[in-house]
């Protein structure tokens, strides 16, 4: 939005941005929650600003933005958090048609558990050139502006970020091959067939579940394959769905509630690790598709 803002329609301008500014601090900061304060402190700053001196709303409050993100991230760096293993990211949970997760309207907002990781191991200053870059055509002249770097030094940040996150992004023959793996798993596990599982987790699989009694870890196959033989009597629906844009499993019981979502990471063709949410509260606050007839 470019041209002076009158007063009397800066909320009216700010909820036209809100979407677009909530996505920039998600990336940034891996959080929903944390994106909304930040895009919160962004309001409040602009409350306190004459509003007609601003010429372009757009760029300045992405730059306010940008600036609380950084300041949040060095804020976290600070202090002792719990691991990242031990920490639940936001998941956005979607019906798996077989289209292409970029093919998806509803996925615009997510980030993939595996990008998400890799983006929290960059600077703060990294972080913010590649997402604003790469994610949202911000020039590299006002991100340099946000971070205190001239453009050349900007572009080398980005660069350094992109290096790192370019082992993410997976072709469409991988995609195909993880809906596969993640179907024959599910066959697997609703038959019990124990032999069947052993063939589609890998040998030293990692199972993390965060449930109401904390995160509890299993690992290896054998251990997995055993306790999910043991649970195939249950009185369950369990569908393939897409967790963050990969493929996963959502999990319904009597009268269609949801009583788990599973985000599987595949490599080799086989699971090599699966983040369940079996935690009816955390589970509550996940905006999980209905169970289909």
């Amino acid at each position: 939005m470019t041209g002076s803002v009158p007063e009397e329609t800066v909320a009216e301008a700010f909820e036209e941005q809100r979407g677009r500014l909530v996505a920039v601090a998600y990336r940034m900061l891996g959080s929903r929650a944390d994106a909304e304060d930040a895009v919160q402190e962004a309001w409040l700053r602009l409350a306190r600003q004459d509003a007609a001196s601003i010429d372009n709303l757009a760029g300045w409050l992405t730059t306010v933005v940008g600036r609380v993100c950084i300041d949040m991230l060095r804020s976290r760096g600070t202090r002792p958090e719990a691991p990242y293993e031990d920490r639940l990211p936001d998941l956005v949970v979607t019906e798996d048609d077989g289209r292409e997760p970029e093919d998806d309207v509803l996925l615009a907002d997510s980030v993939g558990l595996a990008l998400l990781v890799v983006l929290d191991t960059l600077h703060p200053a990294e972080r913010l050139a590649f997402v604003l870059h790469d994610m949202f055509a911000v020039p590299f002249e006002e991100i340099g502006q946000i971070v205190g770097r001239s453009t050349d030094a900007t572009k080398m940040l980005a660069s350094r970020a992109r290096r790192k996150v370019r082992g993410t992004r997976r072709p469409t023959s991988e995609r195909r091959q993880q809906r596969a793996v993640v179907d024959a798993f599910l066959a697997a596990a609703r038959s019990g067939d124990f032999e069947g599982l052993l063939r589609v987790l890998d040998p030293e699989v990692m199972w993390r579940a965060h449930t109401p009694r904390g995160v509890v870890v299993r690992l290896g196959a054998t251990e997995v394959a055993g306790r999910l033989q043991h649970a195939r009597h249950a009185k369950v629906t369990a569908r393939r769905a897409l967790v963050n844009g990969e493929p996963g499993v959502v999990v319904w019981g009597a009268g269609g509630r949801p009583v788990a979502v599973m985000a599987c990471t595949v490599a080799g063709g086989r699971i090599v690790e699966v983040l369940s949410v079996i935690d009816p509260r955390l589970l509550a606050a996940m905006d999980v598709p209905r169970r289909p007839d």
